[in-house]
């Protein structure tokens, strides 16, 4: 046996043996005092990512009344992979839900993100934060998170300010700026001026012990980045005309539009019945919505100024005279007599005005004889091809003072109202159909719907004699000298200044002595024009349109309050009531205040 070659070998395996474990003992070494990184992972398991959510932008109304402002709440969340066995009965009780709406929070996280943190419950107040505070140990893989809360001071303009909700998946999908559990702006000036009002996001890293407890920054704080608030918005609407106006359609259904002529802002726009604002904030808002949803005879959550629509009745008149006008169909001085009605074949639509009338007396009385034949020598006229091309240069000056269209400003939710094209009469009358088979669209009846904003904006065209600009809801954004332009387009309606000056005196002789004589306020001068749109479902709507003072408009008024009956009934003392507090801001027909606000039309 060969000692020297055996000895040899067992030198080669120990130092083999050597080299291995002093291998071992440089990365180890390594591992544990010069690389960091491990070290830092496994901080990373106490480490909590937490965001900070930005305080939304404060709402104002244009005299630098606050609105909406913010005010401290917290989440509860759950970030699922760091869950351990927890007492679910305690943390029910604790947060007062039951255990199913728990674990369907629970499963929802795991849903979405095992890694990621998920909102369980929204919203706590700053009582019951305290005490869930002391017990959260309790509960691994949960933490507090702090937000804010939006709250109104006023309750008034629900539909405008709108309200803010849960993201759903859509909006996670769409928008990368979200998640899981963030809030966003679900309607009204939320809705609309969103990225606005959301602000910038901002991070914190905060170290947590075995007890779930944070035990301050990590690594002083470098990894930390600021939230930016949103930025504050100036509306255009006048609080205390806004409160004014909803006073008075108490125990009412209808709307009322009111806009400063010259700039198209928005100074009113009431949706009644309406609703508190603070009823959809904090842990009850789904209740309370639920509860709103179920009112299917109020329908308190419809912006009726917005979104339904309603035949204009007599105020529409004053579009078809316009065009009847600028299309040299008549003059001021064309005069139509009226034998007590409008006939077509067996039918008559009947008109309380008799007698030979012009263009301002038929504004005055509101004859349907007049407007109805102004409608039909439109659309017949022979100077046009045929019917058809006479109807569609009707539609288009229509179209054009901003009906059967949207305005496409800041108010969202917007309906375009009807105003049918020539190939829905085509199809439903089968190509023969002239004038006559839709006069009743001269009087604001028939196939024609409109909303109560685009009536108020017929008005100012009126006022402005000729032009309007958009309404709109926000006159500043970020601060108040910051104007928004957005919406300072100047829009020409087509109708020469010169053809809105009979309409306007008809309005005055109407408010002075004709259909509307009860929207005369002492010391100002009123145009007017009083309506009733048809309802077949009950009593006919009582409706309004007006502005004020005459030679220097600032305030155009659009009121439609439904199952009111005759316009001058219902809607011309509300109207007139609210122009003269915009202009006075005081009350003197105490009695026909107090008369309108105990009148109760359900």
């Amino acid at each position: 046996m060969d000692l020297s070659g055996l000895k040899k070998r067992q030198f080669i395996i120990m130092g083999a043996m050597l080299l291995i474990v002093l291998i071992y003992v440089i990365k180890l070494f390594h591992l544990q005092i010069i690389d960091k990184s491990y070290e830092k992972s496994a901080e990373r398991n106490a480490m909590r990512y937490l965001t900070d959510h930005p305080a939304r932008g404060l709402i104002y109304d244009r005299r630098d009344s606050l609105l909406v402002y913010n005010e401290a709440s917290y989440d509860l969340m759950v970030v699922p992979k760091e869950m351990r066995t927890f007492d679910t009965a305690d943390l029910c009780r604790t947060l007062d839900i039951s255990t199913e709406d728990l674990l369907k929070q629970i499963n929802k996280a795991f849903n979405y993100s095992s890694m990621l943190p998920s909102l369980v419950y929204a919203q706590i107040s700053k009582e019951d934060y305290s005490y869930l505070q002391e017990k959260l140990f309790k509960f691994p893989g949960f933490y507090i998170q702090n937000r804010t809360l939006r709250k109104y001071p006023h309750p008034v303009a629900a539909h405008i300010l709108g309200y803010v909700g849960e993201v759903d998946n859509n909006i996670l999908e769409k928008d990368p700026y979200y998640r899981m559990g963030d809030y966003t702006g679900l309607s009204g000036i939320e809705k609309a001026y969103e990225k606005e009002l959301r602000g910038i996001k901002g991070q914190r890293v905060v170290l947590v012990d075995v007890h779930n407890r944070e035990q301050g920054s990590y690594d002083n704080g470098s990894q930390d980045r600021a939230a930016w608030a949103g930025q504050s918005l100036w509306s255009t609407l006048d609080l205390e005309l806004q409160r004014y106006g909803e006073e008075l359609m108490k125990n009412k259904r209808g709307s009322i539009v009111a806009i400063e002529p010259a700039t198209g802002e928005i100074l009113c726009i009431v949706s009644s019945p309406g609703y508190d604002p603070n009823l959809l904030v904090g842990s009850g808002r789904s209740k309370a919505f639920a509860e709103l949803m179920r009112d299917t005879v109020q329908l308190p959550l419809f912006n009726r100024a917005l979104i339904a629509i309603y035949p204009p009745g007599s105020t529409f008149k004053l579009a078809n005279g316009l065009i009847a006008e600028q299309e040299k169909i008549l003059t001021a001085s064309t005069i139509y007599n009226c034998n007590g009605g409008y006939r077509v074949g067996n039918h008559t639509i009947a008109c309380h005005h008799a007698g030979a009338t012009n263009l301002v007396a038929a504004v005055q009385y509101s004859c349907n004889s007049y407007f109805c034949r102004t409608f039909y020598n439109i659309v017949s006229n022979r100077k046009y091809g045929s019917t058809q091309e006479g109807y569609q240069v009707w539609k288009n000056y229509i179209n054009q003072m901003g009906f059967g269209v949207r305005f496409g400003t800041d108010l969202p939710y917007e309906s375009a109202g009807i105003i049918p094209s020539v190939d829905f009469f085509n199809k439903k009358y089968r190509g023969r159909w002239n004038g006559n088979t839709i006069v009743s669209m001269g009087i604001g009846q028939g196939e024609v719907s409109t909303t109560p904003l685009q009536m108020a904006n017929l008005m100012a065209i009126v006022a402005n004699k000729g032009f309007y600009i958009k309404p709109h809801i926000i006159k500043a954004i970020g601060e108040k000298e910051h104007a928004n332009t957005r919406y300072d387009e100047v829009i020409d309606s087509r109708i020469d200044k010169q053809y809105f000056d009979p309409i306007i005196r008809g309005m005055v002789m109407a408010v002075q002595a004709g259909t509307a004589r009860r929207a005369q306020i002492r010391g100002i001068s009123v145009a007017g024009k009083t309506g009733t749109a048809q309802n077949p479902h009950g009593k006919d709507h009582s409706v309004f349109s007006g502005f004020a003072p005459v030679d220097n408009p600032q305030i155009v008024v659009f009121v439609l309050v439904e199952n009111g009956s005759w316009g001058a009934t219902v809607a011309t003392p509300i109207a007139s009531l609210v122009m003269e507090y915009y202009l006075n801001r005081k009350i003197e027909r105490k009695d026909l205040e107090e008369s309108m606000m105990l009148l109760k039309l359900y």
